[in-house]
């Protein structure tokens, strides 16, 4: 898997870790492009209002810091244990990153991938590693303008994560009955509710569907909102019984290292257990039909609440899955189970955990594809798993370069905190 320099590396999305991988492989000499078919940390940016459980030592690297310190020499680093919402983590690091010497001549900004493939070959062709490997990638790109073009790659970095990719309220895993026609009214993210989107939610009738930290953080949104506007209302509907423990509804870690996480978990679960206006949780239910009646929802449920409710808004925290289709032409062995690059999932299968903080480290082989040069990282090549961490990115990106490389020691993060 070894590629030397300068070979051209195309890395898919200018996220966080899209970013990373083309700041490392532009250390290392590589000719890197990087197509983003909406802004720099667009999904970061998307819940910039959300504070994040991580600090700031997790989110960042010694490459990036080093980047900018030489770029600018004013530019200064937050403490190590500074907790930033989204949108400050963005504008006091990957912005500037992007716009870095390193990085800014090689940013293609409204360039979607549309496609990937092997030049002259399909999916089917051959499966002989050496005869695939000497065939370019083809690339598919559009521009903002709609214009389309072919572009080339030795190596692609899939780093197009999931965000905006929504799994489905219904039950099943299916949509529920109307929800596809609905879903451009359905919420399926982190709305400001505080901020910016407190006049849609305020004095309104909400659902909010999901068991997570992104519902808990929009349920005790919701009930900050309602102190100000007392008519606020929010049905929260989870899929689980309660749990026996009486921990409520969103699971706590034991001993939990990161407190702010710990301290939304309290918060949620206070609102379910007390169960009262402004929140009613609803556990043990789903979600069978979504009808949309003028400026209202009608939301048919089954389960220990079946029936029929109206609410005004529904925002449903169910998670997100990778959209696979940008690579079907490519040769990827991708788990039943999560969706996720197959190597990698068996080893995450190995010790499952609901902490983030504890997966299990899962080698450079786990990132091998049988198409060669082809590679997925960050939260997408976490498949359906939600326990991806920028930090966890880092070690990937890490990997992948001493594999191609082919350096098991090269290590440019303890290089850079050497210098």
């Amino acid at each position: 898997m070894a590629v030397d320099t300068p070979a051209r590396i195309a890395v898919l999305g200018a996220g966080p870790i899209g970013l990373e991988a083309a700041l490392y492989a532009r250390y290392l000499g590589y000719d890197v492009d990087i197509y983003e078919r909406g802004q720099v940390a667009e999904n970061l940016l998307r819940w910039g209002h959300v504070r994040l459980f991580t600090p700031w030592r997790m989110n960042v690297s010694p490459l990036g810091i080093a980047a900018l310190s030489a770029q600018d020499e004013t530019w200064r680093p937050h403490d190590d244990d500074t907790l930033l919402t989204g949108r400050e983590l963005a504008e006091a690091y990957f912005l500037p990153l992007a716009h870095s010497d390193l990085l800014v001549d090689h940013l293609h900004i409204g360039a979607e991938v549309l496609a990937l493939g092997r030049e002259g070959l399909l999916k089917t062709d051959v499966v002989d590693e050496e005869t695939r490997i000497n065939a370019p990638f083809r690339i598919l790109v559009r521009d903002a303008s709609g214009a389309e073009r072919i572009a080339d790659a030795d190596v692609v970095i899939d780093a197009t994560g999931t965000y905006g990719n929504h799994n489905w309220a219904g039950q099943s895993g299916i949509p529920a009955i109307g929800e596809t026609g609905a879903a451009e009214r359905i919420e399926y993210g982190l709305p400001d509710l505080l901020g910016a989107g407190r006049e849609q939610y305020a004095g309104r009738r909400t659902l909010v569907i999901g068991a997570g930290y992104s519902a808990a953080t929009n349920v005790v949104a919701l009930a900050e909102l309602a102190e100000s506007s007392s008519d606020t209302r929010v049905t929260w509907l989870t899929r689980s019984e309660p749990r026996p423990d009486g921990t409520g509804a969103i699971a706590r870690i034991a001993d939990d290292p990161l407190p702010e996480r710990d301290r939304l978990a309290q918060a949620a679960n206070a609102l379910a257990a007390a169960n009262q206006a402004p929140v009613t949780h609803w556990p043990a239910s789903g979600v069978e039909r979504i009808e949309v009646a003028g400026e209202h929802f009608k939301v048919a449920l089954s389960g220990r609440h079946a029936g029929e409710i109206e609410v005004d808004r529904i925002i449903a925290n169910v998670g997100f899955r990778p959209d696979n289709r940008l690579y079907a032409e490519l040769q990827i062995h991708e788990c039943y189970v999560s969706g996720g690059p197959m190597k990698l999932a068996a080893a995450l299968s190995k010790a499952p955990s609901a902490d983030c903080l504890n997966q299990p480290a899962a080698g450079a082989e786990a990132l091998i594809n049988p198409e060669p040069d082809f590679y997925v990282l960050g939260a997408k090549s976490y498949g359906r798993n939600s326990q991806f961490l920028l930090s966890t990115g880092r070690e990937q990106i890490r990997e992948l370069f001493s594999l191609i490389g082919d350096r098991a020691d090269l290590n440019l993060y303890v290089t850079a905190r050497k210098a």
